[in-house]
């Protein structure tokens, strides 16, 4: 299908609820969605693309046909929509990279057998124990129970590989009682895989008292080598149920979520509660979504982990309100026959919770991502967000500061890289300004500063991406009439501020606001580019400020030069300390006949100094 009969397709599909299909040309499934109204979703594929993110653009440009699913509910689609995804792994869906959720230990059916760990539970006759907090923790555990109870942790295949080889070095090293030498020891083997299976039940007492049992019985008949061996068992049989305690409950309590949106990579972190108690953390890296939603990265995030569970937590913490929160709050809690909670704190213990999920996101992000890869990903969403054909590199920020008509500055601050350049950084006094004038004065700054790089100065040779105004789009229209007098074509957009004085969104010249909210890496560059280029205008301003009022009162005292004066401010600091200097303080500062002169001139104009 072309693009217009896509477009048409979709303008003609019902205003009821349902899921969308997307193919390529192949037939093969890039995207699968569901919506309240499938007309008005699906056409927003189909229209004003430049305003779509790279990665929606990219899915629409590999649409050849889709299909449609009406659905009864909003409930119903969300079920469907969750169903079609796990059958079809589209890769425009954000999927996580295997299934997450709870694990298992799962104990092989066979005539030796094996421990490992399971995702989920299957019908294949293997013994499963679980759900436990996390791979991570279940897997430590599950190394606990192979050295304290000596089990084989190789690849060996029993009884088919006994006596072909000699025993590894696990062997050697007193962590297996070394199997692969003799079916002779195949009693033994059941029995440590007996003692295992009550472990994982939870029957620690029962296990340690056979131990202690066997090992006194073993101290008597003066085998002391073996007593030893089944001392160290017992130890490690300990410590293994003071760790299996923490980590292990047939149910979690509750869930916390976070996620954390980067640059380069995102997080997605689930904390495991058991009982109150932080009991194991799982974590999902992955490339960092091209939607500008965040409930809904989240709301496919959490299907995603939790879909197709047998065992879920009462109650899951998120970060923030879903838009299908309550149809999802049904499916989870149909999923497992029981009531599951979506819930999103506002403040108090459940909020601080939902913080430590969100820093730890952040933590694994800036683990796993370069201060490179995360300026060039940065720069590439701000180019994307701006419709910039390449990532702005070079910006320049401007600002204009002044009071009344003296001493109106101008700024000019450098990001190269996403970092500031201050060596780059420029400062202008505006000239024949008969008051203040922002737009008068942002074109004569702009003017002087093309003009020199058009001229080739050292100092201004340098061609930026970007032009950042400080101000709104009136400001923005006067910068892109200064470039097309000077022959120069540089995208421009100005930075409004909100009630608080804070970097809110850009502004194009034509008046398109775009909102940099949406991906906080952005915002907070954008933001933090303003503040400096405010910052740098404000203190040159007082500096120009201070100048004039030092030199307008000390310039007026005959015998001061401008030697005299530094000396004066450099001892005193201000004028204000000069006139409440004694006779005395002065002569220690400068020469006699000059102390003499400044004393006398602030005391001749009634400005007695104030006695210390």
């Amino acid at each position: 299908m072309t693009f217009d009969e896509l477009k048409e397709k979709a303008h003609s599909l019902p205003l009821k609820p349902g899921v969308y299909i997307m193919q390529n040309a192949q037939s093969e499934v890039i995207y699968v969605g569901k919506a309240k109204a499938l007309k008005n979703r699906v056409s927003q594929y189909f229209a004003n693309l430049a305003a779509h993110t790279e990665k929606t653009r990219a899915m629409v440009s590999q649409i050849d046909h889709f299909d449609v699913i009406i659905a009864d509910s909003e409930f119903e689609a969300l079920i469907l929509e969750n169903s079609l995804i796990k059958r079809h792994q589209p890769r425009y869906n954000i999927l996580l990279k295997d299934d997450k959720g709870y694990p298992y230990i799962r104990l092989s059916r066979e005539e030796y057998p094996r421990f490992s760990l399971a995702g989920r539970v299957a019908e294949d006759g293997a013994r499963y124990f679980g759900p436990y907090g996390s791979r991570h923790s279940t897997q430590g555990i599950l190394d606990a129970l192979r050295t304290a109870l000596r089990l084989p942790s190789c690849r060996k295949k029993f009884p088919r590989d006994i006596g072909k080889e000699r025993p590894c070095l696990n062997f050697h090293m007193g962590k297996c009682d070394g199997y692969c030498r003799s079916e002779e020891l195949k009693e033994r083997h059941d029995e440590a895989i007996r003692q295992a299976v009550s472990l994982l039940e939870g029957r620690f007492k029962e296990v340690k008292a056979d131990l202690t049992a066997e090992m006194e019985r073993a101290a008597e008949e003066l085998r002391f080598e073996q007593a030893a061996q089944l001392r160290d068992r017992l130890r490690a049989i300990e410590l293994l149920g003071a760790r299996q305690k923490v980590v292990a409950g047939s149910l979690a309590d509750t869930d916390v979520t976070g996620f954390f949106r980067g640059t380069a990579k995102s997080c997605f972190v689930v904390l495991h509660y058991v009982d109150g108690d932080l009991a194991a953390k799982d974590m999902e890296l992955l490339e960092t979504p091209g939607e500008e939603d965040e409930e809904e990265i989240l709301s496919s995030l959490v299907r995603e982990y939790y879909g197709g569970r047998t065992r879920l937590p009462r109650q899951i913490l998120l970060p923030c309100e879903l838009a299908d929160q309550v149809p999802l709050t049904r499916m989870l809690s149909e999923q497992v026959g029981s009531r599951v909670e979506l819930v999103t704190p506002q403040r108090g213990a459940k909020m601080d919770l939902i913080r430590l999920a969100n820093k730890n996101a952040v933590e694994e992000v800036e683990r796993w991502t370069t201060r490179e890869e995360r300026q060039n990903k940065l720069l590439e969403a701000l180019g994307r967000m701006l419709g910039l054909p390449q990532a702005p590199r070079r910006m320049e920020s401007y600002d204009i500061s002044n009071t009344g008509a003296d001493d109106i500055v101008a700024s000019m601050v450098v990001y190269v890289n996403a970092k500031p350049l201050k060596r780059d950084y420029r400062r202008f006094k505006l000239k024949d300004m008969d008051g203040p004038d922002d737009y008068a004065s942002m074109e004569q700054v702009l003017t002087r500063r093309f003009q020199r790089y058009l001229d080739g100065d050292e100092k201004f040779n340098a061609r930026p991406d970007l032009l950042l105004i400080d101000g709104g789009v009136n400001h923005a229209n006067v910068a892109v009439r200064v470039l097309e007098s000077l022959g120069l074509r540089i995208p421009i957009f100005g930075m409004v501020k909100d009630d608080r004085h804070r970097t809110r969104a850009l502004v194009a010249p034509d008046g398109r606001e775009i909102g940099i909210q949406a991906i906080p890496a952005v915002f907070a560059l954008i933001g933090q580019i303003q503040e400096e280029t405010h910052r740098f205008a404000i203190e040159f301003h007082r500096q120009q400020q201070n100048q004039r009022v030092r030199g307008s009162v000390l310039d007026q005292i005959p015998g001061v030069g401008e030697k005299r004066r530094a000396e004066l401010l450099k001892a005193f600091k201000s004028i204000k300390n000069i006139k409440s200097a004694t006779l005395a303080e002065l002569e220690d500062a400068v020469p006699k006949n000059t102390a003499r002169a400044v004393y006398d001139f602030f005391h001749q104009k009634g400005e007695e100094p104030s006695c210390e």
